[in-house]
């Protein structure tokens, strides 16, 4: 993982989930800008799959275990297609909650995959 990418994909997805969540709570029905934020969320994360597969050969590997980290990105990946699914399928108010819930949900597991590349104890 390149760090600085990390963190615009982790601001991405706190600002759709939070702008996901208001817009909820304020009674709107998913929306081309709410599903919008989601979809840009998951082109930084397919972005990600190639830093991953890339980075290593530039000699920046993980120093955890890259099976965790795979998972991690390949579970982080199915996120914000199944909650796009679920607004397109429950148009109310509380499928765009599910949309917020779903980015924030990627926010965290952004952050658990950067301390699986970077952070180790030994």
């Amino acid at each position: 993982m390149i760090e600085w990418f990390m963190w615009v994909q982790l601001a991405v997805a706190i600002a759709a989930g939070l702008l996901c969540i208001v817009l909820g709570f304020a009674g709107r029905p998913p929306s081309d800008l709410s599903n919008g934020s989601l979809v840009l969320v998951e082109l930084l994360l397919v972005a990600q799959v190639v830093v991953s597969i890339v980075a290593p050969a530039f000699g920046n590997a993980p120093t955890g275990n890259a099976l965790e980290f795979g998972i991690y990105l390949f579970a982080a990946l199915l996120v914000p297609p199944a909650a796009i699914f679920w607004a397109l399928l429950d148009r109310s108010r509380w499928s765009t909650v599910v949309l917020g819930v779903g980015a924030l949900t990627v926010a965290v597991m952004l952050y658990r995959m950067f301390q699986i590349w970077t952070v180790q104890s030994a």
